[in-house]
């Protein structure tokens, strides 16, 4: 080899590992940990929203998806809207990203996996959107895990971010002085959901001669989800089971009489649907059946099941929604759809992010006597004046998408890059 070609292929071959490098840091690999079960579609929800998000954000991305659960037709949700999304549980593949995300969720639920990324694959990490509670909160307890550990608070210590969904989540965290940089309210990423299935949706209104407009969605919820009931993985529990049966009536007969307000003194229907797939039956028993006999005409029971697209779908084409759950509220406020929470001190405190977006007046404590008895006549003002709903509704989403703004920023920080405009 001459000296002029040895210097032309030293040349190539420096340009061609500084090309790579540019092209490694202009196109970062992002671990996203979450899809937690597919058993309720809030849970399913974190997925796509904070896929949304970073498809806005940070376009030139490639993410890589870690769940621990995509069954059920979920997968197939997902691709079809993400159709360059890796997903996988290989960690040959895992390892090779630059940053992990963890998603949404009641707690820090893949501490496990942040641990392992942490310990051996050594890569910067954040958290987003997560509820936390002190160790040893009764919410906590009920889903078997510990809260605010010495082990939890160690992990969140090493983040790049911590994003809290709820103002009493971020205050638990800031006063147990966690040290990562950014420690912040960030939204649950629900409510960048934005999976559909127009043509479910349309298909069930058809059945059920629901028009566009001329319905409210309502949701029925107990204190502890019976997943004893529909898998046999999961074990009769007799406590939680006695804790239901006692508070049933006690949470449910405030959303029968807004169905009866609402029946009885304007032109919608109702339509009662689930957000988690034991919900379809308690529906059925404290929602539909007890109601007059001059009411249930205009009230729809859902009988099945569905995904977060057909939901969304179906939650678009309302006038809004009310009930005692919160994924499905994120999902229309997130599209500009009015919404009513009334929470449960078994929910944790993930409820309260209603007041911290500008719903404060649409959330209702049902451990709460004077919260209870003001539900009915909040239902019905949501339906009188659908225009002035919308507006309120669409003012915290916008409040929401700057919060997510922010958040995106902060990513987009940790992973060394210019920042970029937003995809339209």
């Amino acid at each position: 080899m001459t000296r002029r070609s040895f210097l032309l292929t030293s040349l190539f071959a420096s340009l061609g590992v500084a090309l790579r490098a540019a092209v490694r840091k202009q196109s970062p690999k992002i671990v996203l940990r979450s899809s937690w079960k597919t058993a309720n579609i809030g849970d399913i929800a974190h997925t796509p929203g904070l896929l949304a998000l970073l498809e806005k954000f940070l376009p030139e991305a490639e993410v890589i998806l870690w769940p621990s659960n995509v069954g059920d037709g979920v997968e197939a949700m997902l691709r079809r809207r993400f159709p360059r999304l890796v997903i996988t549980r290989d960690h040959a593949v895992i390892e090779t990203g630059d940053f992990l995300l963890h998603g949404s969720g009641p707690y820090l639920v893949a501490h496990r996996d942040i641990d392992y990324w942490r310990s051996h694959v050594r890569k910067p990490y954040g958290v987003y959107g997560i509820t936390m509670a002190p160790a040893g909160d009764p919410g906590m307890k009920i889903m078997k895990n510990n809260g605010l550990d010495e082990h939890t608070r160690e992990l969140l210590d090493g983040a790049s971010f911590v994003f809290l969904r709820d103002s009493v989540s971020l205050e638990v965290v800031r006063a147990a002085g966690i040290a990562a940089p950014v420690v912040d309210f960030g939204p649950d990423a629900a409510f960048a959901s934005d999976v559909r299935n127009d043509d479910a949706a349309d298909a069930f209104l058809r059945e059920h001669r629901l028009q566009e407009g001329k319905y409210l969605c309502c949701i029925p919820n107990l204190r502890n989800a019976p997943y004893w009931q529909i898998n046999p993985r999961y074990t009769f529990d007799p406590a939680k089971h006695r804790r239901n049966e006692e508070m049933k009536e006690h949470d449910h007969a405030p959303l029968r009489d807004a169905i009866v307000e609402v029946v009885r003194r304007t032109d919608l229907k109702v339509l009662v649907c689930p957000e988690d797939s034991t919900q379809m039956a308690t529906g059925k028993e404290l929602l539909v059946d007890p109601l007059p006999d001059d009411i249930k005409p205009r009230v729809v029971w859902r009988p099945t099941y569905w995904l977060t697209d057909e939901a969304t779908s179906t939650y678009l084409r309302s006038a809004g929604l009310f009930g005692n759950e919160m994924h499905s509220p994120i999902l229309c406020v997130g599209h500009g759809i009015p919404a009513i929470v009334c929470r449960f001190a078994e929910q944790t405190t993930k409820g309260y992010m209603w007041r911290d977006i500008g719903l404060g007046d649409w959330l209702f404590d049902l451990d709460n006597a004077s919260d209870r008895a003001r539900i009915a006549a909040t239902v019905l003002a949501m339906a009188r004046d659908p225009s002035a709903a919308r507006a309120k509704a669409r003012q915290a989403r916008a409040f929401v998408q700057a919060r997510q703004a922010m958040t995106m920023a902060a990513l987009r920080s940790c992973l060394t890059l210019d920042a970029g405009p937003a995809r339209k």
